[in-house]
């Protein structure tokens, strides 16, 4: 059986095209595999609480403070959810260039130390080696080509932090001009409807 987890980061609710598009996914996955497990953790409309002062301590040493400790066991139970995937799909909408900030605090909690990756004398070494992931990357504008792919800060991003911990094999769907007029963005929805549903075909 195929464990899909889903993280959709979209803050724009029912009218986010990322989500939109994880929809589409999670309909074709569970046409080409109906046993397929999936988890779904939404932090763009549930968003986690972002690291503080108060709270770094539960991601780093040992917890000593109730607040430390609500924040191991947030990390514990979203380290739990990634390892138990053999398939992660990425709702990440670009917000100024970058990935959105709930995303980002996801990564936060999930890149730990001991858990997810771990130092060695020849240098970081990830802990979730075998699974696959899959972007789906929506853009108001053009950032895989022309002059605007030197601002794109979001897909560089999100390849080091998934290499980090040792996800490697990520397919991006870049789904690129949905500000550029009605057209250009409905044609973007399209071919990436049709790209997802060929990734979940080869996902079951």
């Amino acid at each position: 059986m195929t464990n899909i987890l889903v993280i959709s980061s979209s803050a724009a609710g029912d009218a986010s095209v990322s989500a939109g598009l994880i929809a589409s996914f999670i309909d074709a996955a569970r046409a080409a595999a109906p046993s397929a497990r999936i988890v779904m953790r939404d932090v763009g409309t549930q968003p986690l609480p972002h690291l503080s002062p108060a709270s770094l301590g539960g991601l780093r040493g040992e917890p000593a403070t109730e607040v430390e400790r609500q924040t191991r066991a947030v990390s514990d139970e979203l380290i739990a959810e990634l390892r138990a995937a053999d398939l992660i799909l990425i709702g990440a909408p670009m917000y100024n260039f970058g990935i959105t900030s709930t995303l980002k605090t996801w990564f936060d909690h999930v890149l730990r130390a001991g858990e997810t990756f771990r130092y060695t004398a020849e240098g970081p070494e990830g802990l979730l080696t075998g699974k696959r992931a899959i972007v789906i990357a929506t853009r108001g504008g053009l950032y895989s080509d022309g002059p605007a792919a030197a601002m794109d800060s979001q897909e560089p991003h999100l390849r080091t932090m998934l290499g980090f911990i040792g996800i490697s094999d990520v397919s991006f769907v870049r789904v690129e001009r949905l500000a550029m007029g009605p057209e250009a963005g409905a044609a973007a929805v399209e071919a990436a409807n049709d790209a997802l549903r060929d990734l979940a075909a080869r996902a079951a």
